[in-house]
């Protein structure tokens, strides 16, 4: 069953995936559930399967009694999850989006031209520094604010690989190249940004039902064309992750639920800020439980 295999007792969730399916003419089930490693990898298949693995998760979590958040922030693509969820963006529209999104940051920089790498165990400031300086006349940035100490760099791949070594001197624990082919969050991405904001132009967007902090500015719209340029402007901004869960602490958030196929964002929730309950909905069951922990 793939990522999904905790919640294959609930119709909702595979409505959801064949509601994806009729609006993409994909059968992306089937992609989660039996594609291959190579397949699901491919950007333009990734993003739409983890925009309907978080809108599946969500109205799971809802038709079992769940009870709506006051605030919502999503990851970077987890940002257009998070807006459909607040009514701001419409399944049917969100899914080509992402599509689109997915095809236009590939097409933005060659295969193997762009790279993008974890920096374990450095100050924000000290890796910004290393950024600088292993840069050399190319791109080279802070693309990820995930937690305290867990940074991602992006950038051309040789400078990536420039900034992996100087990390090290300075004192990283951990330099780590990412599997992935495309440079997200990075200057390399203003072609791509250009065109989704084109493309944003068609795209109906309603003020949300709750405020979504936007990845770009940690900020929530309720104007449309601010959201808009939100969407546009992630691409090529950092994920500011870490302002994102303060924020929400600020506000008096207590609990964060993860709503996806994974429980990265709850692990980096906790490391961010101690005060906050952070879950994440994997499976049927994990719905259950995190009701009644929530509850009581």
């Amino acid at each position: 069953m793939g990522m999904m295999q905790g919640f294959d007792s609930m119709p909702v969730v595979r409505d959801t995936f064949t509601e994806a399916s009729d609006v993409l003419g994909q059968d992306i089930w089937q992609t989660v559930t039996t594609g291959t490693a190579e397949q699901l990898g491919m950007t333009v298949n990734t993003q739409p399967v983890m925009l309907a693995a978080g809108v599946a998760t969500y109205r799971a979590w809802l038709r079992q009694g769940g009870q709506a958040p006051e605030v919502m922030a999503g990851h970077s693509l987890g940002e257009y999850s998070a807006l459909v969820a607040a009514g701001a963006l419409s399944f049917a529209d969100a899914l080509p989006l992402v599509r689109l999104r997915a095809e236009a940051m590939q097409d933005a920089v060659a295969e193997g031209r762009g790279a993008m790498a974890a920096i374990l165990g450095l100050d924000d400031d000290v890796v910004r520094v290393v950024c600088a300086e292993a840069a050399q006349g190319e791109v080279l940035e802070p693309v990820n604010f995930n937690s305290p100490g867990q940074v991602v760099i992006a950038g051309n791949k040789a400078a990536v690989e420039r900034g992996m070594i100087l990390s090290r001197k300075k004192g990283a624990k951990r330099a780590l190249l990412l599997p992935v082919s495309v440079p997200s969050h990075c200057a390399l991405m203003h072609p791509a940004a250009e065109q989704l904001a084109a493309y944003l132009e068609s795209v109906a967007i309603h003020p949300p039902q709750i405020p979504v902090l936007h990845n770009a500015d940690v900020m929530a719209y309720s104007d449309p064309a601010q959201i808009r340029s939100a969407l546009a402007r992630q691409l090529y901004s950092p994920v500011r992750w870490v302002e994102t869960v303060r924020a929400m602490a600020a506000s008096g958030v207590t609990h964060v639920v993860e709503c996806g196929p994974g429980k990265v964002l709850a692990g980096l929730g906790k490391r961010i800020d101690n005060n906050i309950q952070a879950y994440a909905l994997t499976s049927a069951d994990a719905i259950n439980e995190i009701k009644s922990v929530l509850a009581g």
